[in-house]
């Protein structure tokens, strides 16, 4: 894996963990889990704890970067993950 590969890696997988855990937009698939198996239960906790939901996302990352690492597909979207997730920073210190 190339330092390219490993940053944008890095970038989709800090996105998509703050996407299950945090944004509004997934609050009716952590809803769901948490009515299917309890609030207190382990996967309610799963979707709603960063590091938790972190190892996860990063292993099937790193998994697809294995696989798919060269490909085109795989760079575009793990660029936009990561443009999103820097941009979602920056705004938060420029507001």
């Amino acid at each position: 894996m190339s330092l390219p590969e490993f940053l944008l890696s890095l970038g989709a997988t800090c996105r998509l963990t703050r996407f299950i855990t945090k944004d509004t937009l997934a609050a009716g698939f952590r809803s769901w889990v948490a009515d299917r198996f309890g609030d207190d239960s382990k996967p309610s906790y799963l979707v709603s704890c960063s590091w938790c939901t972190s190892v996860w996302v990063a292993s099937t990352m790193a998994l697809l970067t294995h696989w798919a690492g060269g490909t085109t597909a795989l760079q575009i979207t793990t660029m936009a993950l990561s443009l999103s997730y820097l941009a979602g920073l920056a705004s938060q210190w420029l507001d």
